[in-house]
């Protein structure tokens, strides 16, 4: 009996450990297109890249997990980036669209389904002011610089950058069927700021209201998790494309 007692309780010690183990992984959905595939991670809106192949975009997601960090840590939120890819559980795998092979992430993970609480908005209210607070950064840090232009001379230049950001989310707000409109002779810092208190006004509608099935002329609806989730992704891939691309 002391020999079957010692491999359970082994066996136990093996489950417990393993258990441990995926909880440390951080949970990965995998989004694939004809030329693209984004990683994205489930738990950390933002945190998405692409590659032509799996592997390459898994890799990528990994090598951005420091800068990612940062940004959360100047937010006041603590995330400890992946060493290695192995921290990576890949949960689901989900078909992508034009949308992703054009350079979006735009599948839905299930999750994204779940209910939307106060919980949740407190959440999403930090992590995207960690977000908006890092394109601001970079803004001000690419101010009276020239940004290095893409082949042909591609690429747009950081008052284009802003007025994109601000029209995206724009965009993104009526897709959580919510109207805002920016008056005329505001300028950019204005508008942004502008934005992003009625993406947290919206926000917080979902979490206390939730939101309806359908827009006011029958048009898609988002879930709030993935609203947040492509906010998050848009403005810090616009963020990091002003750091890497100043001259």
């Amino acid at each position: 009996m002391d020999g079957i007692d010692a491999s359970n309780k082994e066996i136990e010690i093996k489950q417990k450990i393993s258990n441990e183990q995926f909880m440390t992984k951080i949970k990965i959905y995998l989004e694939t297109g004809k030329k693209k595939v984004f990683a994205s991670a489930l738990d950390w809106p933002g945190w998405s890249r692409s590659g032509r192949e799996e592997e390459q975009a898994l890799q990528t997601l990994l090598d951005y997990g420091p800068r990612y960090a940062q940004v959360l840590t100047n937010g006041g939120m603590e995330f400890q980036p992946p060493q290695q890819l192995s921290q990576l559980l890949i949960i689901e795998h989900l078909p992508g669209n034009s949308t992703t092979d054009f350079g979006a992430p735009a599948a839905v993970p299930g999750a994204d389904s779940e209910a939307y609480g106060l919980d949740d908005f407190e959440f999403s209210m930090q992590l995207l002011q960690s977000c908006w607070t890092a394109f601001a950064n970079a803004i001000q840090t690419a101010a009276g610089t020239e940004l290095r232009r893409g082949p042909r001379g591609g690429g747009r230049d950081a008052d284009k950058i802003i007025t994109h950001v601000v029209e995206a989310d724009l965009a993104y707000l009526a897709r959580i069927s919510w109207k805002h409109k920016i008056g005329k002779n505001v300028n950019a810092s204005e508008q942004l700021n502008s934005v992003r208190q009625a993406t947290l006004d919206a926000l917080q509608r979902a979490a206390v209201e939730g939101l309806p099935e359908h827009g006011p002329r029958g048009g898609k609806i988002w879930a709030a998790r993935y609203f947040v989730r492509r906010a998050a992704w848009h403005i810090l891939d616009h963020a990091w494309e002003i750091e890497d691309r100043i001259v």
